[in-house]
């Protein structure tokens, strides 16, 4: 994916996770808070740095810029605050997932951890390319069901309406996805006009949120361009040409890069566990990069790039650090 498309995932899904957040549906792959971990474990949090493997005490420039998973979640349980301070100033007490249930495995946008490759040995013992159990398992907390109202107070809209498929589009046997039809929301309620973007809109310029996101798009352009270009690098290509080599010799031949690894050896048993071959394949992945310091060749080559990144964007970067900082200060005030 391009950094721009990258970024309009992101989008997507910003835009999607409000309503989705309110609603009654369940995750079919999900245990109810409490059942058998906290709602929020701050110990399986991704941490700032990687503690252990190849990526170990790492951080790219561009990270500076970038909001840690922690800060993530101080900005949304801000939101969550404004936003029922302004319900209830319309009659509505509301409630809303607690933020940082379910974290990533990576604290922001670089993914250090596997951004080349596979590179924690202990992970992969267990998982092979997989993902630790604790970050696949997803906790469900109860979530409010809200009314028509409600949700037009909230957002500014009406309540999503299910798209339906144009004429002819199920016969032919054509794919087609229509974002969810909504209406602009009604001007007032009990006599108090509605605000621009309902409360969310109002949380979020109330700690200035969208200045913010439109930063963090511009900081994960570079940061995606970053990882292209070193990739193309003749140091990265000649050290890809070692690890190849190298994984060849462990009877893992045709892969050109760690990537292609990646993709080849994630294998899954019938009970969803990771193969012995899959284990033993990333094993030897991770043994070849540090045969051949690929990790290292990379991520300077990356370094070097990234630092001439900043000094490029130098205006609109610090601009970025200086929203990300106002953003949390009004964050933790509340």
């Amino acid at each position: 994916m391009t950094p721009s498309k990258r970024a309009l995932a992101v989008v997507a899904v910003a835009a999607t996770g409000l309503i989705s957040a309110c609603s009654s549906n369940a995750t079919t792959d999900a245990s109810p808070a409490g059942a058998d971990r906290k709602i929020v474990d701050k110990s399986i949090w991704p941490k700032e740095t990687p503690d252990r493997g190849l990526t170990k005490g790492l951080k790219l420039p561009l990270e500076d810029y970038m909001l840690s998973y922690a800060d993530t979640v101080t900005i949304d349980e801000a939101k969550n605050t404004l936003q029922k301070q302004c319900m209830a100033e319309y009659g509505f007490t509301v409630d809303f997932p607690e933020p940082g249930a379910n974290p990533p495995p990576s604290n922001n946008d670089a993914n250090i951890e596997r951004r080349y490759g596979i590179t924690d040995e202990t992970v992969a013992k267990t998982y092979g390319y997989g993902i630790p159990e604790e970050l696949t398992h997803h906790v469900n907390q109860p979530q409010q069901e809200l009314s028509d109202v409600e949700v037009e107070v909230l957002t500014g809209h009406t309540k999503p309406e299910k798209a339906t498929l144009p004429e002819g589009a199920a016969a032919d046997g054509s794919y087609f996805v229509a974002p969810p039809r909504t209406k602009p929301a009604r001007a007032e309620h009990n006599g108090k006009k509605l605000r621009e973007g309902g409360c969310a809109g109002w949380s979020d310029e109330q700690l200035g949120a969208a200045r913010q996101q439109a930063d963090a798009f511009t900081v994960s352009d570079l940061n995606g361009d970053s990882l292209v270009r070193s990739q193309r690098s003749e140091p990265v290509q000649n050290v890809f040409g070692d690890w190849s080599s190298c994984m060849k010799a462990k009877g893992h031949a045709g892969l050109a890069d760690p990537y292609k690894a990646m993709d080849a050896g994630l294998a899954l048993d019938k009970d969803g566990k990771a193969t012995a071959e899959s284990i033993q394949m990333a094993l030897d992945d991770i043994a070849c990069k540090e045969k051949t310091d690929l990790v290292k060749v990379w991520f300077d080559e990356e370094s070097k790039i990234q630092r001439q990144q900043i000094e490029d964007n130098r205006a609109q970067l610090d601009s970025a650090k200086k929203s990300k900082k106002a953003v949390l200060a009004r964050a933790d005030a509340q």
